[in-house]
């Protein structure tokens, strides 16, 4: 999964917003554009946690067009999301999951919990089961 999405920002007085257009409904803004855009990350892992809550499928971003932003999710976010839609996929519930690994339902709960710092061993050992292998790449900054 990419994990750089693109986002407008439109000043709307008396502050600004930020939009997805990747990501229907994830909307986000303040007095600031430095506090608006420093909001943006948070608001696209809500959206993705609305996606998941809804069991519905994961946007996949498009590539940033000449003068929109980018948020880029954090590789721990991006291995979860994967893990979620390997599952959704194959219909593959979080018992069944849970089972595949040994472990209790409410660690793989955690596993698909965006904001639970989990081990990414387990991470990588749960994409396993899905047949996935997990891969990470590194870039020099911009």
């Amino acid at each position: 999964m990419n994990p750089v999405f693109p986002y407008e920002l439109h000043e709307d007085y008396p502050g600004f917003f930020i939009s997805f257009p990747d990501v229907p409904g994830a909307l986000t803004g303040d007095d600031t554009e430095e506090e608006t855009r420093s909001g943006a990350l948070n608001c696209l892992i809500e959206a993705m946690e609305g996606c998941m809550d809804l069991r519905g499928a994961i946007p996949l971003p498009s590539q940033p067009n000449v003068g929109q932003g980018t948020v880029i999710l954090p590789p721990l976010v991006v291995a979860k999301l994967a893990l979620y839609e390997g599952m959704r996929k194959q219909g593959m519930t979080r018992v069944t999951m849970a089972r595949e690994l040994g472990v209790t339902e409410n660690v793989v709960r955690r596993l698909l919990d965006l904001r639970h710092r989990s081990h990414i061993g387990q991470v990588e050992n749960a994409l396993a089961v899905l047949g996935k292998r997990l891969m990470v790449t590194v870039q020099d900054a911009a």
